[in-house]
Order: C-alpha cells, then sequence, then structure tokens
C-alpha cells in the first residue's frame, strides 16, 4: 500500500506541482497510524525525493523562473526552520488537521478563479508571503504546493507551466531544509520512506509525462477534496 500511495501522490505532483507533503502526511497519519512528527518529517524527505526527480525536467523546458524561485526560498527557508523546531514542541493532529483543510481550500480557490486573474507583478512581497508559508511546511509539510502556487499567481506574470516549475524548485528547497531537520531528530520512518520513494519516482515520472494532456484543474479539485475529508478526520482525532 505504501508504494501505491507514493505513486499516486507523485503524479499529482508531477502533473500540478500540489500534493507532495499535504497529502502525503494526513495519509500517513489516518490510514497507516503514523505519529504527526514522524508523519510530518517522512512527508517531507518523499517530497524532496520526487521533486528531484520532477525539477529537471522543467528546467529542461525552460518553465522555472530562477528569480522568483529565489525570492520565494528567501522567505521560505527561515519559515521552514522555524515550522519544524516548533512542530517538536506538541502533538498536533488538530491544528495539522486545520493547516490541511485551509489548503485544500485554497487550493480549489486556485483551481476555479485563479486563472481569471491577471495581477500587478509585486516581487518585493514574495519573500514575506513565503515565510508564513514556509513556517507551515516546516509545521504540517503542507502548503508549497497550494499556497505557493497561490501566491505565485497572485503576485507574478508568470504562465500556468512557469508556476508549476518555479513552486516545485519552492518547494524541494523547503522540503530538503524541514526534511534534513526532522531527519537528524529521528523524524521519520525508513522502512516506509523508501517504500514511498519507489512507488513515488516511477508516478512523478508518469505525472510529467501526462502534464498538458489531463486537465490539472479537474485534477486539483478533487485532490482538494480528498485532503479537506483527511483533515477533517485528523481534527476529530485531535
Amino acid at each position: 500500500m505504501p508504494a501505491l500511495l507514493g505513486f499516486l501522490i507523485a503524479v499529482a505532483v508531477g502533473l500540478t506541482g500540489t500534493g507532495a507533503g499535504s497529502v502525503a502526511a494526513p495519509a500517513l497519519m489516518v490510514f497507516l497510524g503514523v505519529p504527526p512528527a514522524q508523519a510530518v518529517g517522512t512527508a517531507l524527505l518523499f517530497g524532496a525525493a520526487i521533486k528531484l526527480a520532477a525539477v529537471p525536467a522543467y528546467i529542461v523546458r525552460r518553465q522555472v523562473n530562477f528569480r522568483v524561485a529565489a525570492l520565494m526560498l528567501a522567505g521560505g527557508l527561515p519559515g521552514a526552520v522555524v515550522g519544524s523546531l516548533l512542530l517538536r514542541a506538541f502533538d498536533a493532529r488538530a491544528a495539522l488537521g486545520l493547516v490541511i483543510v485551509a489548503a485544500a481550500a485554497l487550493n480549489v480557490y486556485r483551481a476555479l478563479r485563479a486563472p481569471a486573474l491577471r495581477p500587478r507583478p509585486r516581487l518585493g512581497w514574495l519573500p514575506w508571503i513565503a515565510l508564513p508559508i514556509g513556517a507551515e511546511v516546516g509545521f504540517s509539510s503542507a502548503g508549497a504546493g497550494a499556497l505557493g502556487s497561490l501566491a505565485l499567481m497572485g503576485f507574478t506574470h508568470l504562465a500556468p507551466a512557469e508556476v508549476v516549475g518555479t513552486d516545485l524548485c519552492f518547494g524541494l528547497g523547503l522540503s530538503l531544509a524541514s526534511g534534513g531537520i526532522h531527519f537528524s531528530m529521528g523524524n521519520y520512518d525508513a522502512h516506509l520512506l523508501a517504500q514511498l520513494i519507489g512507488g513515488g519516482i516511477a508516478g512523478v515520472i508518469t505525472g510529467v509525462l501526462l502534464s498538458g494532456r489531463i486537465p490539472a484543474r479537474i485534477l486539483r479539485v478533487a485532490l482538494s477534496l480528498w485532503l479537506a475529508v483527511l483533515g477533517l478526520e485528523l481534527c476529530w482525532a485531535g
């Protein structure tokens, strides 16, 4: 089951840039009973692995804006460190559930409404917006995809494919930073992580190859509804 779960999550990540941490962590807690800290750490390391496989394809296609990614990471990396250390302080299933439900709602908004928007670029705001996003990623493993892409669509003029590629780079940096902290604290399950990555590498390659052929908006909405259900389940359990 973990390998299949990793494959399905990674397909969604390859297609839309979202879902690695936000789906993996609650799924591990709800379906496999993994403790919150271990679930978040395992999800972050899993996300880093599959994004490392996906990002080169977007770089080759010239669908990554490195200046924008650097601005996002300037704020996101310090936030990720704070969020990772914050999770260590308490058992936070209910809080994680609320974060995931909020991310799911924002992802639905992005899928249904954001394509109609044409914002004025405000790149100077990106590091400040990325700071709380990074903290959320370190705390819950969720948000780099849903919230990061929402910020990119709201404050830049990047094309949709560039949003996905740039956000994957942003998420990769946050996953490596936060995942490294969780790894150093022992907040991961090595056996489970190996199974997730085994299915995830094949899944993310499949998703990248299918990108542009399957309507990403429909996938994002379906993924977000599932996230909302998982998040509510965690709230109830907490």
